[in-house]
């Protein structure tokens, strides 16, 4: 695992062998996630580009260390985009495309719209919103930092426990050791990160700059959505895609996967990579 430092913390990433293209692949995980979900894509995809897969800031491998917590003030959007920024320019890499998921589709977005010469390409895998509902976020945020709080360390160690992580947030069962996984970085995360994350990504003027962000974006923007998506519904992705040069009335940035979850690059990593290698220049 190499490690790079971002701001006086190290971040986790993986960075496969160059390719003939000139574009660099940039995968973002979502929130409590991890940069491991994006295997199966890579593995489809570093023959034909290189691909850089890293732990966002407090999640995965990417975890702040008591001495470091004074180093970071704010775990915003705009925060984790300037991180990203910086994880390009020590890495030399010139142009990129960038694939992120739910909360990484969001960094994503806000990465191409502060570093438009270097971004070429956005993808957004289960990813939208836009929309500011006032009830529902409060609940969400609630509920959120409920979950984060009161996660118990031991979670791990249940007996079989990791099976009902194979059954979360997808149509199709996930194998055994992608359960596992989603259980060790549900409670590897740090709680600073998971919560601040959660709760200035969801503020009302945040969620409301989101729709701005994209329609000034130059760069090609393309939506990648489980039909049943029950975490970002198709109907909030189509919203969001709507604000974007590439909409034009009906849909043509969007690509909806049939019997399919919140974890498309898992539950469908096939069809993904193939959407993926079909709108990448």
């Amino acid at each position: 695992m190499a490690t790079i430092d971002i701001r006086g913390v190290p971040h986790a990433y993986q960075l496969t062998n160059s390719t003939q293209s000139p574009h660099v692949l940039v995968f973002i995980h979502g929130w409590l996630l991890s940069r491991h979900y994006w295997q199966p894509l890579i593995h489809r995809l570093s023959a034909d580009y290189q691909c850089l897969s890293y732990d966002l800031r407090g999640f995965g491998d990417s975890q702040i260390h008591s001495t470091q917590k004074k180093l970071v003030s704010t775990y915003s959007l705009t925060a984790y985009a300037e991180d990203l920024a910086i994880l390009l320019a020590k890495l030399n890499i010139s142009s990129a495309c960038l694939i992120g998921h739910s909360l990484g589709g969001t960094i994503a977005l806000n990465g191409a719209y502060k570093i438009l010469d270097i971004i070429k390409t956005v993808v957004c895998i289960n990813s939208g919103g836009g929309i500011y509902l006032k009830e529902e976020f409060e609940r969400f945020r609630f509920a959120g930092a409920q979950i984060i709080k009161f996660r118990p360390r031991w979670l791990p160690y249940l007996p079989l426990i990791e099976q009902i992580y194979t059954k979360t947030q997808v149509v199709t069962p996930l194998s055994r050791k992608w359960g596992r996984q989603l259980l060790f970085d549900f409670v590897a995360a740090s709680y600073e990160a998971s919560l601040g994350s959660l709760l200035e990504s969801t503020t009302e003027s945040e969620v409301n700059r989101l729709p701005q962000v994209v329609s000034e974006l130059k760069q090609p923007v393309y939506f990648i959505v489980g039909a049943k998506d029950t975490i970002m519904e198709p109907r909030y992705v189509r919203h969001l895609a709507s604000f974007h040069w590439m909409f034009q009335g009906c849909g043509e940035n969007v690509l909806e996967i049939p019997e399919c979850g919140h974890l498309s690059m898992l539950e469908k990593p096939d069809l993904v990579a193939t959407h993926i290698k079909s709108i990448l220049p």
